[in-house]
């Protein structure tokens, strides 16, 4: 079969599932990589980055085109098709010019109006699959205004990857899920395809399975997941990446869940939103949660100093500021009036038990 028939019928099938190093080290690393990958048939795609987008200068930034070759190869030995970040216009045409059968674009990419659109630009005419990963940031419209871009240079197969996103104060993830953006952009775009990128979200081995097994139980439609032959020694994000044999045994592991054809579509969509719900009540509990403790921590400084816990000027302009950006929001003043109340007097609560030293 040919490699495009291959990638044609892999795009189609679910759970697409794209794995290999971080970064393309050595000729052998992505060779014996491809093979191990290829022998757990598991995998449907070979990733590598070739160029490597790092946060400081200094550490490693990838082999750069030179590293095509070995792709190439690899491609001949397994036949695997070949996927690869690009960020520039000069890494697409390299990347077009060695036959990558997929391209993605990274997430510091995507935050970039102009990164964008000059690698759409780049891709006008081609009918390569581009898949485009979330932003850095928590910012949907930046995830949809890449896609538009792409989509308007003439890609027909395009797909999505979510990543997560960066989060101050954020400690349990490398990039916090906030499934509900993916979710919703999974909703706005149910014709394309939605990847989970468990590494990138993780950071670390131990809890790849539980997120992979989230995106599933989300409908996610495959994984793109680091895989290394050596990962303790390999070259960037050591952490995140598991050897080929511990990827099939993670795959095997997975429940991968199918909707039921007997299901009315009502009831669908309404499992959808619940899940969405779910999600996003997490994180209201969460933030709570770190509210709360802040608000422990001013009654101890009010306690040192001896003030009232009530500051009834603050609490007029905390709801003054709530009903006014609630209803651009379409938030009635009467929910968040009653919302505010319950956080406020939970907070008086708090700050009250520390103030008599029962916290």
């Amino acid at each position: 079969m040919l490699v495009e028939e291959k990638v044609q019928n892999a795009w189609k099938q679910r759970p697409f599932i794209i794995s290999g190093p971080c970064s393309a080290e050595t000729e052998e690393q992505v060779m014996q990589t491809a093979i191990q990958l290829k022998n757990t048939g598991k995998v449907h795609a070979l990733r590598a980055g070739i160029w490597k987008p790092r946060t400081r200068p200094g550490s490693f930034e990838g082999v750069g085109t030179k590293g095509l070759p070995w792709l190439q190869q690899a491609r001949k030995e397994t036949g695997l098709p070949l996927a690869v970040e690009v960020a520039t216009a000069k890494q697409v045409e390299d990347a077009l010019h060695f036959g990558i059968d997929i391209l993605w674009i990274g997430a510091r990419t995507t935050v970039n109006p102009f990164s964008v659109q000059e690698v759409a630009d780049a891709l006008r005419g081609c009918k390569v699959p581009v898949l485009i990963k979330n932003p850095i940031n928590p910012d949907l419209e930046l995830w949809v205004g890449a896609v538009e871009r792409v989509a308007k240079a003439g890609i027909e197969q395009i797909g999505l990857i979510h990543r997560g996103f960066s989060n101050y104060g954020n400690t349990d993830f490398r990039n916090a899920p906030m499934w509900h953006l993916a979710i919703e952009m999974k909703r706005r775009h149910a014709d394309k395809p939605m990847i989970c990128d468990p590494s990138h979200i993780c950071g670390r081995r131990d809890i790849l399975q539980d997120v992979a097994q989230k995106s599933i139980d989300l409908d996610f439609d495959g994984l793109i997941i680091e895989s290394h032959i050596d990962p303790d020694n390999a070259w960037s994000d050591a952490k995140q990446q598991i050897t080929p044999t511990v990827l099939a045994s993670m795959i095997d592991a997975l429940q991968w869940r199918s909707e039921t054809s007997n299901q009315a579509e009502f009831l669908n969509a309404l499992s959808k939103l619940r899940e969405q719900i779910n999600h996003i009540d997490d994180e209201l509990l969460q933030l709570l949660g770190q509210r709360m403790k802040i608000a422990e921590q001013i009654g101890n400084y009010k306690k040192e100093n001896n003030i009232t816990i009530l500051q009834t000027n603050r609490w007029n302009e905390i709801l003054q500021k709530a009903v006014s950006k609630g209803e651009k929001l379409n938030l009635t003043k009467e929910f968040i009036t009653r919302y505010f109340d319950a956080v406020h007097m939970e907070s008086i609560n708090r700050q009250n038990k520390v103030m008599n030293n029962q916290l």
